[in-house]
């Protein structure tokens, strides 16, 4: 799914992030206020933090300084022009809160398009696809797979793309893979490479990616033929494609999602995200994270492809004296450069600096 091909970029939206905003529950709203290249943000709702500001609850200096509001209806009077919701939040359990219908109404009777990152689709409710259909409005579920035409097993014809390809891989679940995919993707163009991304999670749909689907809804052995489709999609259009990964190849639970993103799109080279506090895996007590080394053993094992570089959430020059690998942290001053460049180095200098068009 690309966002882009449905909206005029950006357009104003309510994020509807209730109860989570600013949390790590809240990651998806959290990015869409700070990153999105589809949706320009000009309300919160989130009855938790109401009357603060976006900027102070995710104390970002890239956040915007908009508004929070308590429900729909007061976003709506903070910013009748919006042409969006976009729910950020997707609730334990997988199910539609009953307190949220009420604001999901008032969006669709304003004229607002919906875009969900619920496990339930709106898109296959009679309800919401009557309301939508009686106020003009459109219902977008980006959680939902591609449909059984498009789906197909891996071929290996992602070999055929001319692009260069980065896969962003990790140590564990929630280490920063899609913020390094994305930030890297933004590093890129502004040097003045000619770079796509895609992504294999919601945030990075609802932000902007220029492929992307929710890979953990694909049946497996679907998978890497989802993934290759998506990169040979935006290899077709830049000389350099991001890929967001999932999980890691050491992970007990997630590994084979994690496998098939690597077969599905062959990377040139990796960029492997690690938390270096992280003793146990998140949700998973009982397993020990198995570290840096480990992962790249087995990519560089499983693959073709060159490690680059570690993205780290530690201190860049205690986790650089630790590893034989460049390392740099995102939110450092420059680190998101310095990763580009240990990337460009990998793949030779043979990538282009061409235009940065869409």
């Amino acid at each position: 799914m690309d966002l882009r091909d449905h909206f005029e970029a950006p357009a104003p939206a309510i994020v509807l992030a209730e109860g989570e905003f600013g949390t790590a529950e809240g990651k998806t709203a959290n990015g869409i206020v700070t990153s999105s290249e589809v949706f320009e943000t000009r309300v919160v709702v989130d009855s938790e933090t109401a009357g603060r500001s976006a900027s102070d609850v995710l104390e970002n200096r890239d956040a915007p300084d908009v508004p929070i509001v308590e429900s729909v209806g007061a976003a709506l009077t903070e910013a009748p022009e919006v042409e969006a919701l976009v729910i950020g939040v997707a609730p334990a359990g997988g199910n539609l809160p009953e307190a949220w219908v009420d604001d999901i109404e008032t969006a669709i009777r304003a004229g607002c398009d919906v875009v969900s990152g619920l496990h339930v689709f709106l898109s296959e409710d009679e309800h919401w696809t009557g309301l939508a259909d009686r106020y003009g409005t459109r219902l977008f579920d980006v959680r939902k797979p591609p449909g059984s035409d498009d789906l197909r097993v891996g071929d290996g014809s992602v070999d055929d793309v001319d692009a260069d390809v980065v896969l962003t891989l990790g140590t564990d679940c929630a280490v920063g893979k899609r913020t390094t995919t994305y930030l890297l993707y933004r590093a890129a163009r502004e040097a003045g490479y000619d770079a796509g991304w895609v992504a294999t999670g919601q945030t990075g749909i609802m932000i902007g990616a220029h492929e992307g689907v929710v890979i953990d809804r694909v049946p497996a052995d679907f998978t890497a033929g989802v993934v290759e489709d998506m990169v040979t999609a935006v290899g077709e259009a830049h000389e350099l494609v991001f890929v967001e990964g999932q999980a890691a190849l050491t992970h007990r639970a997630y590994s084979g999602v994690t496998l098939s993103l690597l077969h599905g799109c062959w990377p040139d080279a990796v960029v492997i995200a690690d938390d270096p506090d992280r003793r146990t895996r998140t949700h998973f007590d009982s397993f020990e994270v198995s570290g840096v080394d480990a992962e790249v053993r087995l990519v560089e094992d499983l693959s073709d492809a060159d490690v680059a570089a570690i993205s780290t959430w530690g201190d860049s020059e205690t986790e650089g004296s630790r590893h034989d690998l460049p390392v740099a942290n995102v939110y450092e001053e420059g680190g998101t450069e310095a990763l580009l460049a240990a990337v460009t180095g990998t793949l030779g200098g043979e990538t282009d600096r061409a235009g940065s068009g869409e």
